[in-house]
């Protein structure tokens, strides 16, 4: 089995590396190093050379790999193994100096995802799971809450280029804000899934994601105990854009809310 000890341990070195090349550049982009791919949408020579770093990394450790990933279009051999990557999610964080952002690698095989990795960079906390085997951070394993709904957090992300379904989700916060003990925006997917799986949040949602967003945090929510969908209840959240991460009553008392408020 490719998913051996020594094999975990090198994604996570990897991730723990790019890490530590993005926290080395922390407050030091000038604006003029700034590029705008899209609305709200912000990257610089950080986010492209972790990628780098990353990417050349795995293909030494997996040679037969390809790689679905944020910053690159570099067209590949199909394979099926395929490792999904964010080089740097939370960027606009970073450009902010605001120290929330993370390395997130996950490793898909035949259309599944088994390994996930989420590397918070700034309290050096390392999320991984992988398929069967349970979650941990920083090597201690990790289970989520079942709390009761009224005594949690909700995670979530706002809007930043699809406005298409802002009056839903504005009815739906609302409603956490008078149902729960409040709603926490951290701007970093990868990070609020990550909270989810330790017990820190008790459900996240979001919509308008990418695959480099959720993949690995969401394996590491289902492998602390906790159920994923997307925004129908299916499946289809690694490319339907739409997720509800949480232990089994956060995420029911999230979905109940978008069910309600959204048109799905």
């Amino acid at each position: 089995m490719i998913l051996n000890e020594k094999f975990i341990q090198a994604v996570i070195d990897i991730a723990q590396l790019a890490g530590g090349f993005i926290y080395a550049h922390y407050g030091k982009v000038d604006d003029k190093q700034i590029q705008i791919k899209d609305l709200n949408s912000l990257v610089s020579y950080v986010d492209t050379n972790s990628e780098t770093i990353i990417i050349e990394r795995l293909r030494e450790l997996l040679p037969e790999s390809s790689f679905l990933a944020e910053e690159s279009s570099v067209e590949q051999p199909a394979s099926d193994y395929v490792w999904i990557i964010d080089p740097l999610d939370g960027t606009t964080n970073f450009l902010h100096q605001i120290p929330v952002f993370a390395v997130s690698i996950a490793l898909q095989f035949k259309g599944e995802i088994i390994l996930g990795v989420v590397y918070e960079v700034n309290q050096k906390e390392c999320f991984h799971a992988v398929k069967g085997q349970g979650a941990y951070l920083n090597g201690n394993k990790i289970a989520i809450k079942n709390i009761e709904f009224k005594d949690g957090l909700i995670a979530t992300g706002f809007p930043y280029y699809d406005f298409s379904k802002t009056d839903a989700y504005l009815k739906v916060l609302e409603k956490l804000m008078r149902s729960t003990r409040g709603v926490r925006r951290l701007g970093a997917a990868a990070v609020d899934l990550a909270y989810v799986a330790c017990g820190r949040y008790s459900a996240f949602f979001e919509y308008s994601l990418a695959p480099w967003d959720v993949a690995a945090g969401a394996l590491i929510v289902k492998e602390a105990g906790g159920v994923v969908s997307d925004f129908a209840r299916g499946e289809n959240w690694l490319l339907g854009k739409t997720i509800v991460a949480g232990s089994p009553i956060g995420h029911l008392g999230v979905f109940n809310l978008i069910e309600e408020c959204f048109d799905c």
